[in-house]
């Protein structure tokens, strides 16, 4: 009975270490970009994932069937919106660094357009994940890319302009 308790501890943590093998870096990806960290000094993407990781570890054998990336992404992004939303009171603006490509865009602004388009998450599940309407899914979406788009446009005006001296 011990021995097979073993073996089905190794199988699973075999498993789980294959799975982390695949997944962490993409993982990993999607929380810097949440974090809008750099992507070389990234200590919040980095314990985001972290505890993403190990929820998916302690529910392993009951995951029946369900997709363990799906899992450990609900988990990352639901809570990276918990933290937003205790750090900043609400999706308010956090201070990213400015090297992040999503460095203008709020924490939800990230969060939406991070499970939309680098995830591709379906808008109705995105909405059920976060607890939205499609609509405000879509209109959030819509309005991040926007912000990025221009931003990419005109990447002078994104730098403050200089204060100009009394006359």
């Amino acid at each position: 009975m011990r021995q097979r308790h073993a073996s089905q501890a190794t199988r699973r943590a075999r498993e789980f270490e294959a799975f982390v093998a695949g997944a962490a870096g993409r993982l990993l990806h999607a929380a810097t970009l949440l974090t809008a960290e750099a992507p070389d000094d990234n200590p919040r993407a980095r314990r985001l994932l972290t505890l993403s990781l190990a929820h998916t570890y302690a529910c392993w054998d009951r995951l029946r069937g369900e997709d363990p990336y799906d899992r450990t992404r609900q988990y990352l992004a639901a809570r990276f919106a918990r933290g937003a939303w205790h750090q900043y009171g609400g999706f308010g603006r956090s201070r990213p660094h400015p090297a992040s490509p999503l460095a203008p865009l709020t924490p939800q602004e990230r969060l939406i357009l991070v499970l939309r388009l680098y995830e591709g998450v379906g808008e109705e599940q995105t909405a059920a994940l976060l607890g939205l309407s499609a609509e405000r899914v879509r209109a959030v979406c819509h309005r991040a890319t926007t912000t990025l788009l221009h931003r990419s446009r005109n990447p002078g005006a994104a730098a403050p302009a200089a204060k100009a001296g009394p006359s």
